[in-house]
């Protein structure tokens, strides 16, 4: 795995920053300067780069614009002081892939880096086999060249964001900014903030201007992620929006420019959603210029395969493991699983098989899943290997909680189930954290 590359003159700042990339997983290369930084990067690839703005000798965007010309699409995040929006939309217009004001913890740069290096992943070709799929690619190709807005709908865990991703990719503005927004992920009162942006004191709380989302991807692409989840009242103002090609901040007084390609993902049938009146008909229609579906795993079997080798090996490099595939007897049962939740299910479940593995080859007895075989209508044996796995499965929740400090939903999420999976364990376990009492 590619390291990620720090350039920072705080020796404490670059010390924190580094330990954080660590804590993460990833491995971290440091330089004082810009100038240190390009040199390194002549001699090692870097997964991605985190600069600071301010440093002597060659500043943050200037070194940015030299990384644009030597790399091109290397992702870039930038840090940048407090209420300095100014330099930030700069940084974005000369191509940065996101920004992060100081002061900051150390969730939120986890999230960033996190977002970028799942984005890494994506940049490379998509793994598949299936023929449908390989059409969709080919759709995607062709739609990229143009700037029609594309709704991706599907179920939850296909992989719509990263068709997304790879259309963005394939298009004319793929050095510009990308920008991302979980529309099922922000409170109702602070969305249209985020969409469009507010001026400074246009409303309780707000001591600075803020730039939307929509400005941040000027230029470049915005995804709309799960587009079925956004509010009635919001859709209305998104509509003109795209009608119209410009936003309006909060408490601005003038509608703004803007050229965003605009994409939206889904999980949810907005046609059948328009006829119950969650949705906005015209919106709909709006967003649906060039419709593309991205089937459920269980329809792409021949991707089951490809795409467990490639999880097994990303996890084994990321938890410094020697596994290196799977026996038949597993792969069987992978194939026999339903993935109702597709491949963030599957996905999920090779990383804790490689966690739990304690050979070359991970087997039946390694993978421990959310619902019990039963429930699933799997054909799978547990014979005397029953009380081995639940074993197991208590000592990694166990561990992981520790390794937490007793953070259920911290645990959950490294665990890749959901935080009632965990409270049900512990009961079973007869087990009481801090944050429970």
């Amino acid at each position: 795995m590619k390291p990620i590359l720090v350039v920072d003159d705080d020796p404490q700042m670059r010390d924190a920053l580094k330990e954080a990339i660590q804590r993460l997983g990833y491995q971290a290369t440091v330089a004082e300067n810009g100038q240190e930084g390009l040199s390194k990067m002549a001699n090692t690839p870097f997964a991605m780069i985190i600069t600071d703005m301010k440093m002597p000798r060659m500043d943050g965007l200037a070194f940015l614009k030299e990384v644009r010309k030597r790399v091109g699409n290397l992702p870039v995040l930038v840090i940048t002081g407090y209420g300095t929006v100014e330099n930030a939309v700069e940084t974005m217009k000369e191509g940065a892939t996101d920004y992060l004001m100081k002061p900051f913890s150390f969730d939120k740069l986890g999230g960033k880096i996190s977002s970028i290096m799942e984005a890494v992943a994506s940049d490379r070709d998509i793994i598949t086999g299936n023929p449908k799929m390989a059409r969709l690619l080919q759709i995607s190709r062709d739609v990229a060249a143009g700037d029609t807005t594309v709704l991706i709908y599907g179920e939850s865990g296909t992989g719509k964001e990263l068709i997304a991703r790879y259309i963005h990719s394939q298009s004319l503005r793929k050095t510009k900014p990308f920008v991302a927004v979980n529309c099922a992920a922000i409170p109702e009162n602070l969305m249209e903030s985020e969409l469009f942006g507010h001026e400074k004191g246009s409303f309780t709380g707000a001591t600075d201007k803020k730039l939307g989302k929509f400005e941040l991807a000027n230029d470049g692409t915005i995804l709309l992620d799960e587009i079925g989840e956004m509010p009635m009242g919001l859709q209305a103002k998104l509509l003109r929006v795209l009608q119209e090609r410009e936003i309006d901040r909060i408490g601005g007084k003038h509608a703004i420019p803007i050229n965003t390609r605009v994409l939206a993902t889904t999980n949810r049938d907005l046609v059948k959603e328009a006829a119950a009146g969650n949705f906005r008909e015209d919106l709909y229609y709006r967003l649906s210029v060039f419709p593309l579906h991205v089937p459920p795993l269980r329809e792409r079997l021949e991707d089951v395969a490809l795409l467990s080798d490639y999880f097994v090996k990303k996890f084994s490099a990321l938890l410094n493991k020697e596994v290196k595939g799977l026996t038949d007897d597993a792969l069987n049962f992978l194939l026999r699983n339903p993935w109702r939740g597709n491949i963030r299910e599957l996905e999920n479940a090779l990383h804790r098989a490689v966690l739990l593995s304690r050979g070359q080859l991970i087997d039946i007895s390694d993978f421990m899943l959310d619902e019990p075989p039963a429930q699933r209508n799997i054909d799978m044996p547990l014979d005397n290997n029953k009380r081995g796995i639940k074993e197991m499965e208590k000592d990694l929740i166990m561990k992981t909680l520790k390794d937490v400090n007793g953070n259920k939903t911290k645990a959950a999420k490294i665990l890749g189930v959901n935080v009632r999976t965990i409270r049900n364990k512990l009961s079973e376990y007869g087990k009481i954290f801090p944050d429970e009492q």
